[in-house]
Parts: C-alpha cells; structure tokens; sequence
C-alpha cells in the first residue's frame, strides 16, 4: 500500500509540473499577444550569399536572453538552414513555418553564449541578429553546425551587406 501511495504522489507531482509549464506558455503566448506580426518571406529572394545549416534556436526580446517569443511556432527550435538573400535573412525551419528578416531591419549581428533558454559552453557558440519589426527589437538565436562560419555571418550582416 505504502508503494502505491508512493508512487501515486510521484505520477501527482510530475502532472502537476506538466501543468504548471503549458500554464506558464500560455500565460506568456497571451502575455506576446501584442507584439507586431513577424514579416512573412517574400515569393521571389535572389541568390543567397551565405547559406549554412544548424538549429533555430528561437527569438526573444531583444536584451533578455530568456524571454523567448511564443506566438505560434515561432517559440519552437527546429533544424533549419540559414540563408543570407538579398531581402534579408530566410531561415527554413523543419516541421515549422519559415521565418524572414527583412535586410532593412537587422541592427547588429554577434556571437552569443545563450538565447532563449539555451546555453552554450563557447562564447560564441551562437549566432544571434538582432532587428526591429514596427519598433520592436527581437534577438533571433542559430546555432550552426559550422560555427567557423560565425565571422562572415556577423560582417556581412552588420557591415550593412545584407
């Protein structure tokens, strides 16, 4: 008898864990729920100047590195590749919407330890561009399966190539 209340008590715990997160993303989803539209990807892009592949790690207010954005799927990490057209940045993401960043928005690009609930050991084990969309700054996070690509990303996109 001891065992089952024992491990009723445990099952309780983790249901009420399970609970407590999908009630905190959607008090966050309802929190972002007047955020500006993210830009849809253009029909035509050029030729991309930079591709690589990796992970889309998520987007986040711009200066708080754990504030992930939750609006659709656009809080969920997935395999993507990472295209540098002349528009803008296109990340194709596997099993989610695509995301684009318009050239005229990006701000600054770096290298980064963490975004979005996701830490590295490396300083720079992470990509991040940081752009506005209708006077709002976002921090999109990438980490690449190629991080020696890292120095060309974050010139070409702050040197205002983009």
């Amino acid at each position: 008898m001891t065992r089952v209340l024992l491990s009723l008590a445990v099952f309780l715990l983790f249901a009420l864990c399970v609970y407590g997160m999908w009630h905190g993303w959607k008090r966050r989803q309802r929190a972002q729920a007047g955020l500006p539209a993210f830009p849809s990807t253009p029909r035509q892009l050029g030729t991309a100047r930079l591709t690589t592949t990796g992970v889309y790690i998520g987007t986040t207010n711009a200066g708080n590195w754990q504030d992930r954005i939750q609006i659709g799927d656009i809080g969920h990490r997935a395999e993507a590749t990472l295209s540098l057209v002349p528009e803008g940045v296109a990340i194709e993401r596997v099993g989610a919407t695509p995301i684009f960043i318009p050239a005229a928005s990006i701000r600054d690009a770096r290298t980064d330890r963490g975004l979005a609930g996701k830490v590295m050991f490396s300083e720079e084990g992470l990509l991040v561009v940081q752009w506005e969309n209708d006077g709002h700054l976002f921090d999109t996070g990438f980490r690449g399966d190629d991080k020696d690509v890292y120095e060309e990303w974050v010139a070409a996109l702050v040197g205002g190539k983009a």
